[in-house]
């Protein structure tokens, strides 16, 4: 919560506290020790700014009705020099405060002195923190999953920022095991078939049948001719390798930039087999005796955690698994670069996968709820009211690239980020495109725009927004204004929720309804009058919202247009 926010809290609570304390020595209460009670902002904004269940929490203690005690500490209450204008005991004991005009002249004011940092805290007290998401196999092109993982992995890393973490972005890319060999051989049969058209060697079905494989096999077939054709089929698929995984990668690297998406570092599984880190991370499972050896292959005791299967860990043909080698890509992130906190975004058909990862963590002296998994759903994508229908396999996917060509950046990002990880989402295409309210992208743009063009127009009549005290910020007493306001002085909570749950999709949707709150006190509240106090004070409200708007497209790499059609 903001600063002025947590005082106003604290100091209701030292007020209350006394209130009981009081009423214990006029034996209007029993002396008992008071339980914990709580302070929280109602749902229902009838039911005051903020209300306490401490009559509830304590009926029972002091045995006593529930509403003779909100009625005890209402009487005896003193709300002298506080930032409340009253209380009320709703229901069968609730007590409701509601504020004065005072608290929102000063979070207003907070708003403009703080401008560019408003919101921001120190809540992950400069933990390291590293954010991995998208890593997409190298193999083949990005697609539709990929640009809403994206979106959530950078806007939450950029929330974890906000929070006060030391936030690293990275990409693993796969450039090894059974997933390049896969792509090796793929590459292999393409580039023997552009010189063998009557040749009847097809590709097996648990390979990679895209057009990109074919197109990479033609482009290799231009460099080198058919000079690779009749070589050790070992030197001609590592040829291919070596000529295609370079250009995929590189392709992925040229799109994220296009999403806008900046990586610190871009991690290649190759390096953990070069360094050793493989084979130190199976050591230490050996020596702890979780280990065994069945049919040739080497097995991690999964079931000594009540997992369901034991793990293969070294196949019978000596191959290490995608499973250690991810294991030891985690001991690399904790134990070889020290970082706090890890998390991971992956696709809701890793479930099973995130139980495994966080118990061995605890098998290599690894606190496993350091390793925290975001798994989110994937996308249908919807044009004229029907899904398009996608098939990676078939090489027919919806790639991250015709996205980006066909959707601005804008709306793709934001609107991949409107709904939390774990639901469902359509993402409508022809929605994103839309210039009006419809896209809620386009509508907070507009009231940044709007609030803008009405800074310009004043301008035009040499009006110059001032520094408003206090005192004339008291003018805005409007409900309109004060929702507004209200709402403005949830940002930091807002922020720091989202930081502690993983969940930047609150944010976006805060900032929807800051719109929403700006548009209506738009309409009713003229900002131009001739009450000069009063227009210094609402113009002072429109630039503490522009600041927040700003502040938040911002932080998720959305523009900040200040004209739009139609302002």
């Amino acid at each position: 919560m903001s600063q002025i926010v947590n005082e106003t809290i604290e100091n209701l609570k030292k007020r209350i506290i006394a209130t009981i304390n009081f009423a214990k020595s006029e034996k209007l209460l029993p002396e008992t020790e008071l339980p914990e009670f709580i302070i929280e902002v109602p749902a229902n904004k009838d039911n005051g700014d903020f209300s306490t269940n401490v009559a509830m929490i304590s009926a029972k203690i002091f045995k006593m009705a529930p509403i003779k005690i909100a009625e005890i500490i209402k009487q005896n209450l003193d709300l002298t020099n506080s930032l409340f204008d009253r209380v009320e005991i709703a229901g069968a004991g609730f007590i409701n405060f509601f504020l004065n005009d005072m608290f929102y002249a000063k979070i207003l004011n907070d708003i403009l002195e703080k401008s560019d940092n408003y919101g921001h805290s120190d809540f992950g007290k400069n933990k390291r923190v590293m954010v991995e998401f998208v890593s997409a196999n190298p193999t083949g092109p990005m697609h539709m999953g990929n640009a809403r993982g994206g979106a959530l992995g950078d806007c939450l890393a950029s929330v974890l920022e906000a929070c006060g973490y030391n936030v690293h972005r990275e990409f693993y890319v796969n450039d090894a095991g059974n997933q390049i060999d896969k792509f090796a051989m793929s590459l292999d049969i393409r580039y023997q078939q552009l010189f063998n058209s009557d040749s009847n060697i097809e590709l097996p079905e648990d390979s990679y049948h895209g057009e990109d494989i074919i197109d990479l096999a033609r482009k290799f077939s231009l460099v080198n001719g058919d000079k690779y054709l009749n070589v050790d089929e070992k030197v001609r698929r590592k040829a291919l390798v070596d000529f295609a995984l370079p250009k995929n990668i590189e392709k992925m690297k040229s799109d994220l930039t296009k999403y806008r998406i900046k990586y610190d570092e871009w991690f290649y599984e190759s390096s953990l087999h070069k360094s050793g880190e493989i084979e130190e991370v199976i050591d230490i499972l050996k020596n702890q005796g979780l280990t065994y050896e069945n049919d040739g292959a080497l097995w991690y005791k999964a079931k000594s955690h009540s997992l369901e299967k034991d793990e293969v860990i070294i196949r019978r043909n000596g191959t290490y698994t995608y499973f250690i080698v991810d294991v030891a890509y985690h001991y690399n992130k904790f134990v070889t670069r020290k970082f706090d906190l890890c998390i991971d975004l992956l696709g809701a058909d890793h479930h099973g996968h995130v139980q495994r990862m966080k118990s061995i963590m605890y098998d290599l002296g690894i606190d496993g709820s350091r390793l925290n998994v975001l798994l989110f759903q994937l996308v249908r994508l919807v044009k004229n009211n029907e899904v398009v229908k996608m098939s990676k396999r078939t090489g027919r996917a919806i790639q991250l690239s015709d996205l980006l060509d066909e959707v601005p950046v804008d709306a793709a990002r934001f609107i991949f980020n409107m709904k939390e990880a774990n639901s469902q989402m359509d993402f409508d295409l022809d929605l994103a495109k839309k210039q009006d309210s419809q896209n809620p992208v386009y509508y907070v743009q507009y009231a940044h725009a709007r609030i803008c063009s009405i800074l310009r127009t004043l301008k035009n009549d040499s009006i110059t927004p001032c520094k408003c005290t206090l005192d004339k910020l008291l003018k805005l007493t409007t409900p309109e204004e004060k929702d507004l306001i209200r709402h403005l002085s949830n940002y930091t909570n807002e922020l720091t929720e989202a930081a502690k749950n993983y969940d930047p999709a609150r944010i976006t949707r805060y900032v929807v309804d800051l719109a929403t709150h700006f548009h209506k006190f738009y309409t009713i509240c003229r900002v131009k009058t001739d009450n000069e106090n009063l227009m210094m004070a609402r113009l002072s409200l429109c630039i503490a919202v522009k600041t927040v708007i700003k502040n938040i497209l911002t932080m998720f790499k959305i523009s900040v247009p200040e004209t739009m059609a139609n302002e």
